[in-house]
C-alpha cells in the first residue's frame, strides 16, 4: 500500500526518527494503536507501554497485547491501581453514561494522562529512548483536560526539569500527532497505514471478549468517525 510521506509527521518529528527509540502509550483503542503505527512510518524503534488502572474496560489491555503482537513491538504492562483513588466511571462504581454528557463527563479519570506520561518518561530515560507518543485528541473527544494542546506542552517543560535526561540536555520530546485530527482523520491515516481496527477495544465498558456496547461516548464517536471516513466499522457489538 502507498502510504502518503505526510502522514505521521507533526512538527516535532522532522529529522528525529533515524535509529531513534520510542515509548508508545498503548491502551488498545483506535487512537493508540493509531500513534504506534505512524510512530513506526516515521522509522522509530517503538516500545509500547500499557497500564493496568483498574479500569472496568480491561479487554482493552487484551487488544493492546493483540496490537502491539501484530505491530512486532515489545509491550511492556504497568499496573497502577487508581481504584483506590476512584472518582470515575472507569474505576469507580458510576454508572458509564450513555446518553452524552455536558461539561467534563464522569468517565474522566483523575490524574490518568498525567501518571500515564510520567510511567512513559521513566521507561524513556531507562530505554534511553529520545521520544513518547500519546494518542491524545483535541477534536472528536469527550472533553478531558488531560487531552488539550495546553496539558501536553505544559508537561513538556516540566519533563525537561524532572529528568536526567533533560537536565543533561538530550531531551525527550512527546509527540502528540493526533491531537488536532478529528476521528475520520485518525481512521482514514491508520486505514492507509494498515491499522487493523478489528484488535482495538475503545468502548468504556467492552465485555471480557472485548465487544463493545455501542452507546456510550466513546462509541459514538468511534461509530460517527467510521461513518465520516467511509471506512467500514469492524467494531463487535454487545
Amino acid at each position: 500500500m502507498n502510504v502518503p510521506a505526510s502522514i505521521g509527521n507533526d512538527n516535532n518529528t522532522a529529522n528525529r526518527s533515524a535509529n531513534r527509540s520510542a515509548v508508545v502509550l498503548l491502551s488498545g483503542g483506535l487512537d493508540s494503536a493509531t500513534t504506534l503505527a505512524m510512530a513506526q512510518h516515521q522509522g522509530y524503534r517503538c516500545f509500547a507501554l500499557a497500564v493496568d488502572y483498574g479500569q472496568r474496560h480491561a479487554s482493552e489491555l487484551k487488544a493492546a497485547a493483540r496490537v502491539s503482537e501484530t505491530a512486532g513491538v515489545t509491550l511492556k504492562v504497568v499496573r497502577v491501581d487508581l481504584r483506590t483513588i476512584g472518582g470515575s466511571a472507569l474505576t469507580d462504581d458510576i454508572d458509564v453514561p450513555t446518553g452524552g454528557s455536558v461539561g467534563i463527563p464522569v468517565t474522566y479519570v483523575p490524574a490518568r494522562n498525567t501518571i500515564m506520561l510520567s510511567l512513559a518518561l521513566g521507561y524513556a530515560e531507562v530505554l534511553k529512548a529520545s521520544d513518547i507518543f500519546i494518542g491524545v485528541n483535541a477534536v472528536d473527544y469527550s472533553g478531558y483536560p488531560d487531552c488539550r494542546p495546553e496539558f501536553i506542552s505544559a508537561y513538556q517543560s516540566m519533563a525537561r526539569l524532572a529528568t536526567k535526561a533533560g537536565v543533561e540536555g538530550a531531551e525527550i520530546v512527546i509527540h502528540t500527532p493526533l491531537i488536532q485530527l478529528t476521528k475520520a482523520e485518525i481512521i482514514r491515516q491508520g486505514t492507509a497505514l494498515g491499522v487493523d481496527y478489528s484488535e482495538t477495544v475503545s468502548c468504556y465498558q467492552a465485555d471480557d471478549e472485548g465487544r463493545a456496547c455501542g452507546m456510550c461516548d466513546s462509541c459514538r464517536i468511534r461509530k460517527a468517525g467510521f461513518a465520516a471516513a467511509s471506512v467500514p466499522d469492524p467494531t463487535r457489538y454487545y
